[in-house]
């Protein structure tokens, strides 16, 4: 059975490649005090569909390269932030889609 991983898409600049940043609590076993741990891993997205900030499954596949051992499964969310100012700009495109009046000489 392949691992799957939860984490978040912290860079897509490369040609079908994200990287997606993992984070876990962890506890120190002397001080109990608790600390984020964080792991890079490079995956496989042959769509470029996944964006910076997304937050998405991988898994585990044969390797691709030197480095990837991922590919995307499925995007499970996208920022709110960008959802909202991709919903004002297709209002902006509407807006300056509207047939305008004909002059009459």
């Amino acid at each position: 059975m392949p691992k799957t991983i939860i984490g978040t898409v912290s860079s897509n600049s490369a040609n079908k490649t994200i990287v997606v940043k993992v984070e876990r609590r962890k506890t120190h076993p002397l001080y109990r005090k608790q600390y984020t741990e964080t792991t890079k891993f490079m995956a496989h997205d042959e769509h470029n569909k996944a964006l910076v900030g997304d937050k998405v499954e991988i898994i585990e596949c044969r390797p691709i390269s030197a480095k990837k051992h991922f590919k995307l499964a499925k995007i499970i969310e996208t920022p709110r932030l960008r959802e909202e100012a991709l919903q004002s700009i297709k209002v902006e495109e509407i807006k300056k889609t509207k047939p305008v009046k004909e002059q009459s000489q």
